[in-house]
């Protein structure tokens, strides 16, 4: 592949897409453990949960593309393997099928953890000058709050 010549220098290039892989990473396994949760929630609210984390794991596998993407862009390669994911997330993997109320206490948590991550690639995206990433980390952070938001009104 060619030299990349974007405007960010190469330093900031590499800073920006590590956090992004962490990114991409917390992303994934949030969608496992929602995609899981989805198969195996059970009890009163199961429809309505059923279909909420469908949507959420739905729109969190266009994100992982979206991430992985960006990633390449800025010329690094993208994680994609378990183990990869295993040492670059925040988040911790679930063993077993939890209640329905804890699985939302669980996936609360991933969201919240991952808006955690965007600050932090926010931070290296603006302070590069890099519009991209910080439009692309800034829209992430903005659907993962406002899903922790729906998930803590559900326990509430």
């Amino acid at each position: 592949m060619s030299s990349i010549d974007i405007g960010i220098n190469e330093a900031d290039r590499l800073s920006i897409a590590g956090g992004l892989k962490v990114l991409l990473a917390d992303s994934y396994t949030l969608y496992l453990q929602t995609h899981n949760f989805h198969w195996n929630v059970t009890g009163p609210q199961f429809r309505e949960l059923h279909l909420m984390f469908e949507e959420h794991y739905n729109e969190l596998a266009l994100a992982v593309d979206e991430i992985a993407e960006r990633i390449r862009t800025l010329g690094v390669v993208a994680p994609g393997t378990y183990k990869a994911f295993a040492e670059l997330s925040n988040i911790n993997e679930v063993d077993g099928v939890p209640a329905a109320s804890e699985m939302i206490r669980i996936l609360t948590q991933g969201h919240e953890q991952i808006v955690k991550t965007c600050r932090e690639v926010l931070v290296k995206a603006q302070g590069a000058d890099d519009e991209s990433s910080a439009a692309l980390v800034s829209d992430r952070m903005r659907v993962h709050e406002k899903t922790a938001w729906m998930l803590r009104a559900l326990a509430a």
